[in-house]
C-alpha cells in the first residue's frame, strides 16, 4: 500500500498551525499553511478528515489547558539516526519541565554534543507533540524557530506552568 497523508489546520493561541498525519501517525507539523509540509513529505493527499480528528483533538485539549500527554501515535519518517534519537528523548520530556541542550544530549544516549541540540530542535518536524520549546539554555530560554520565534516558547513555557506569567500575560 502507498503511503498517504491528511493535512488538518487549526488556529491557535500561538498562530496557525498544520498538522500532516499519514497511515502510521503524524509525521509533521508547524506554523503556517500546509505547503511546507506538504514539500517535505512528498507523499499523496487524500480526504480522510477521521484521521487528523485525534490529533486536532488533542492539540484543541493541549491549548485549553486540558491535555498533558499526547498520545496521538507519532510516524518518524523525517528522522533518523542520531537526530530521530535525540528528538524520541525530548518526547519524553513532560508537560511544565524543560531541559536544557546539555540534559538533552545526555538523555538521548547520542553521541550529539550540546551545541549540535539546537540544530536538531531547529529542525524538528513536529513542533509542540515532540516538545522543543521544553528545550532551554543553561542562561535563559535559548533560541526558537516556530511561530514567533522566542515569544512563542516563552507563551508555550507559561502555559505549561514552567514559566511565571509576566504582567504582560495578564
Amino acid at each position: 500500500m502507498m503511503a498517504t497523508v491528511v493535512f488538518a489546520e487549526l488556529a491557535t493561541p500561538v498562530g496557525q498551525f498544520a498538522l500532516a498525519v499519514t497511515e502510521d501517525g503524524l509525521a509533521a507539523s508547524g506554523w503556517g499553511s500546509r505547503a511546507r509540509l506538504s514539500e517535505r513529505l512528498g507523499l499523496p493527499e487524500v480526504h480522510d478528515p477521521a484521521r487528523t480528528a485525534s490529533a486536532v483533538a488533542e492539540l484543541d485539549a493541549y491549548f485549553a489547558g486540558d491535555l498533558r500527554v499526547f498520545e496521538t501515535p507519532i510516524d518518524w519518517r523525517l528522522t533518523s539516526g542520531s537526530r530521530r534519537q535525540v528528538l524520541t528523548a525530548l518526547h519524553r520530556v513532560p508537560y511544565g519541565t524543560a531541559v536544557t541542550y546539555g540534559e538533552l544530549a545526555g538523555l538521548s544516549g547520542s553521541q550529539v554534543p550540546a551545541r549540535g541540540i539546537g540544530s536538531i530542535m531547529g529542525s524538528n518536524p513536529i513542533p509542540i507533540v515532540v516538545p522543543c520549546h521544553r528545550v532551554v539554555a543553561g542562561t535563559g530560554l535559548g533560541g526558537f524557530s516556530g511561530g514567533e520565534g522566542v515569544e512563542t516558547k516563552r507563551w508555550l513555557l507559561t502555559h505549561e506552568g514552567y514559566l511565571q506569567p509576566t504582567l504582560l500575560d495578564l
